[in-house]
């Protein structure tokens, strides 16, 4: 059960980051000060935080046909690692697209670059690649690729679902409870927690891939 709960997990640390799009929906609700607005945006900007990780997931799925799961470990740990120390001296730097009017494909296609360019879907192949290596080992006989990606991909729809429900909640606690002065007042640097949550995950892959 432990890559299962790693992925609804992540899909609640996505959901609290402000960079993921609750804020995004939150400045469009307030402008046009609907709380029904905020839901709607939302919806986009989850399907398109679940395409980037599909997109993470079918990479997954091709690199079991070429090499070992062992190896995929590996290079999954090299990755975030990698990543990690680039973010952690670059958090400050963000994507720029754009602006505030915009409608859902935009927001659809923002979630998605957003997504891929923090790293969201590499966040989570060492848990996708835990339910890969579960589902083959209940279905060995129908081979690793076959077996695993059923599974990937509803682990995808419950991280996908968790996250929405946190970014849901945070949004909707903003706009209805606490007002934009919480968010001057109790700021927190989720860019340096990204970078540091990337080198944490993949501290974990690493061990991972040296435990088989």
């Amino acid at each position: 059960m432990s890559p299962w709960l790693a992925m609804l997990a992540f899909g609640a640390f996505h959901g609290l980051n402000p960079g993921m799009g609750w804020l995004f929906a939150l400045s469009l609700g307030l402008q046009q000060r609907s709380g029904r607005v905020i839901w709607f945006s939302l919806l986009p900007i989850a399907a398109g935080h679940a395409a980037a990780v599909i997109a993470v997931v079918l990479l997954v799925l091709a690199g079991l046909h070429y090499v070992s799961l062992e190896l995929l470990r590996w290079l999954t740990a090299a990755a975030l690692l990698g990543l990690g120390s680039y973010k952690l001296f670059n958090y400050y730097r963000h994507p720029r697209w754009v602006g505030m009017k915009v409608g859902s494909l935009d927001l659809l296609w923002w979630s998605f670059l957003m997504a891929t360019a923090h790293g969201a879907g590499l966040m989570l192949v060492p848990a996708l690649l835990g339910v890969a290596g579960g589902a083959a080992g209940h279905h060995g006989h129908t081979g690793p690729v076959s077996s695993a990606s059923g599974a990937m991909l509803l682990a995808v729809a419950l991280h996908t679902l968790s996250m929405l429900l946190v970014m849901g909640s945070c949004a909707w606690l903003v706009y209805r409870r606490f007002g934009l002065a919480v968010l001057r007042q109790k700021w927190i640097n989720f860019d340096l927690v990204w970078a540091l949550a990337l080198l944490l995950v993949g501290g974990i892959a690493l061990l991972m891939a040296i435990a088989g």
